[in-house]
């Protein structure tokens, strides 16, 4: 899959601004990349958002599995006094 990129303008306070100018190339990525990230996650509908939420959620479980966690492990964990 080919990834497309363009630029993009934003209004932020100033002292954002100098912060983003003053990091490294590999720092400013990372912005972009959060940046990307959030607006992407904002667009998502109620339902898409509990899609992800879900399939995230099925495979933790099935990591979790995977790496021997039983039923009875999780409830023995759950049920621990501190």
């Amino acid at each position: 899959m080919t990834n497309y990129q363009t630029e993009i303008k934003i209004k932020v306070p100033l002292d954002v601004a100098e912060t983003y100018w003053n990091a490294t190339e590999e720092d400013r990525q990372k912005i972009a990349e959060k940046i990307a990230f959030y607006v992407q996650s904002s667009n998502l509908s109620r339902k898409e958002s509990l899609d992800k939420l879900y399939k995230t959620m099925d495979t933790i479980g099935q990591k979790a599995q995977e790496r021997g966690l039983t039923l009875e492990i999780l409830e023995s964990l759950l049920n621990e006094d501190d």
